[in-house]
């Protein structure tokens, strides 16, 4: 039987000064054990997701664990049946989540934190606003009841929703939820700081709930998107029955499928209309080439050859890494320069 996926998902804040000089010994390390998904390292901490066999994703947990800044790690595991990432990825980045205002910090002031079971009590509270800090595209698949839509279409857009429609006078409960738990570090942090007095947020985000609580007791409406190739997962974090867009990347449903606006691995109707000729003319030629290379039985993505030599080029210096104690570079700059932030490592 086809050995288990295990996805795991973490964030941790913590100073982390010398984060340019875990990227390349990370990689490596994810590269020599089969491991793929994005982290994101900043001067604030690590963030993302990665996936591989359970042996390898406890040996990189493990290694993450034995440096002095993650000795606290915690993540999150799910389990699918296929690799949900194409590659592996470390990037630098300002913030290991893109908020865009100076200062914001977990560590110092953060809002009070509500398990699972205590969730569903909160929330139907009347005087407790209920407000969802992730985007627009992902709150159109699910939500819980009651829940506020900030309507954002990025994660720097929330202080501004803030500062049009929340009164510290006006709510003085506001309980926040995101998928994974991340984004509510930030901004709850954010709201203490603005004279909010009473703000919660939910232990473990959206997939803990969904993992912990049973689907008759659940008040989550819909699915939850995820930032991987299962696009949604559901009660019990079974996947859920949402594609991807190749084009745009959004989540479509089996209704939008059926609408002349779709076209497999080329449009779907929230992109028809922007999609160019060019772009069209591209992504016909690649479904094309995906499925000749699948009646050849080949994989068209070239991650799985390349990953299996770089896996034996660096294995023999992983091991080396995962057994000694990291030694800072004094210049930062020697790391690779930050990439932009993909959608799939802002939580």
């Amino acid at each position: 039987m086809t050995q288990p996926i295990v996805v795991s998902a973490l964030y941790h804040f913590v100073p982390f000064e010398n984060y340019a000089a875990f990227r390349q010994p990370l990689l490596d390390l994810m590269h020599a054990e089969g491991i793929r998904g994005t982290l994101l390292l900043a001067s604030e901490g690590i963030n993302g997701t990665i996936a591989g066999r359970p042996e390898s994703v406890e040996r990189l947990l493990s290694w993450l664990k034995t440096q002095e800044p993650f000795a606290s790690l915690r993540h999150e595991e799910s389990h699918c049946d296929d690799m949900p990432f194409l590659r592996a990825k470390v990037r630098l980045k300002k913030e290991i989540v893109t908020m865009g205002v100076e200062g914001v910090d977990p560590l110092h002031a953060v809002g009070t934190y509500v398990d699972p079971e205590e969730w569903n009590a909160l929330i139907e509270d009347p005087e407790v606003l209920v407000l969802d800090t992730r985007n627009e595209y992902e709150v159109a698949v699910g939500t819980f009841e009651r829940a506020v839509n900030p309507h954002t279409q990025a994660f720097r857009e929330f202080p501004a929703y803030v500062k049009d429609n929340l009164d510290p006078a006006r709510h003085k409960k506001v309980a926040m939820f995101c998928t994974g738990g991340i984004r509510c570090e930030k901004s709850t942090a954010y709201l203490k700081e603005q004279g909010f007095d009473e703000v919660y947020h939910l232990r473990g985000g959206i997939l803990k709930y969904l993992e912990i609580v049973p689907e008759a007791e659940s008040k989550w409406q819909g699915e939850c998107f995820v930032f991987d190739s299962r696009v949604t997962v559901t009660c019990g974090l079974k996947p859920g029955q949402y594609d991807s867009c190749y084009a745009c990347r959004m989540p479509i449903s089996v209704e939008e499928k059926a609408r002349p606006e779709y076209e497999h691995g080329v449009s779907c109707p929230h992109c028809y209309d922007s999609v160019t000729h060019e772009q069209r003319q591209r992504f016909i030629e690649r479904e094309r080439q995906v499925k000749l290379a699948t009646s050849r039985g080949e994989a068209h993505i070239g991650a799985d050859v390349q990953e299996a030599s770089q896996r034996r080029r660096v294995r023999k210096a992983s091991k080396r890494a995962a057994q000694m104690p990291l030694a800072a570079p004094e210049d930062p700059e020697n790391a690779s320069d930050p990439c932009h932030q993909q959608r799939s490592a802002d939580d």
